[in-house]
């Protein structure tokens, strides 16, 4: 079963993200074939830039708790998108929780639609935004994210723009895509992959300062009781022990 449908229109190639059945889940088969997909774009000269969308009303759910991927191979995701020698655009026209996020924030712009919800949902399940957080705390507001992560609380695509995780949000989501889209077909591909590198440098610092440490703690939490008690719950639609 494909999990990531490919369409090009002008230079523009679109990855979909299309495993409704789950919400787009983060599993194990995604991941890998996100990542070859990326690796196709990246070399073929006909690309100018990637966007990476998805089907259904979900961007995508976060981690597959059916399917985990291992953390580093989300690492190594994740860093791919920031490394591409394109830009890569989200498009989101529905909802994004924890591992989802991280997509996001990997992605040289993201745009979404207003009625696009968010959350990070990691520490209701006995677990933290540990390996998204390499492209994500570089790249938000400090003090907006950490309402956010200590709460799991949902917030809309407004907000979302504010904290930075967002370039843009629009009821049309692809009337707002239209410019960006049009300015990065008439820059010259040298050009963008160099300013490319420009704008990730910083975060790209990140990766190869924090990752090991993260990806250990992701393990550590994920095969933890009260990750195991959290993923139960919420697979089993109650409340977690801990919940006061």
């Amino acid at each position: 079963m494909t999990l990531i449908v490919r369409t090009r229109a002008r230079a523009v190639e679109t990855l979909s993200l299309d495993s409704p059945h789950n919400r787009n889940a983060l599993s194990a088969a995604l991941v890998g074939e996100l990542a070859d997909a990326l690796t196709d774009a990246g070399k073929d000269t006909g690309v100018r830039a990637i966007v990476l969308t998805h089907t259904g009303n979900t961007f995508s759910a976060g981690a597959d708790l059916k399917d985990l991927p291992p953390p580093d191979a989300l690492v190594a995701l994740l860093r791919q998108i920031i490394e591409l020698p394109k830009p890569v655009v989200a498009r989101v026209t529905g909802h994004v929780r924890a591992g989802g996020l991280g997509l996001l924030a990997a992605c040289d712009i993201a745009a979404a639609a207003t009625d696009a919800t968010f959350a990070f949902t990691e520490v209701r399940v006995g677990v933290a935004p540990a390996v998204i957080s390499l492209p994500l705390l570089p790249r938000t507001n400090p003090r907006a994210l950490t309402r956010y992560y200590l709460t799991g609380e949902r917030f809309d695509a407004a907000e979302a723009q504010a904290t930075g995780l967002l370039t843009t949000c629009a009821d049309d989501v692809d009337a707002a895509l239209v410019p960006i889209l049009e300015g990065l077909r008439r820059s010259a591909p040298d050009a963008l992959a160099e300013t490319k590198r420009l704008l990730t440098a910083r975060v790209l610092e990140a990766f190869d300062r924090d990752a090991a440490d993260l990806t250990a703690l992701s393990a550590r939490l994920f095969s933890s009781p009260q990750a195991r008690e959290g993923m139960t719950a919420f697979l089993e639609r109650r409340d977690p022990a801990w919940v006061v």
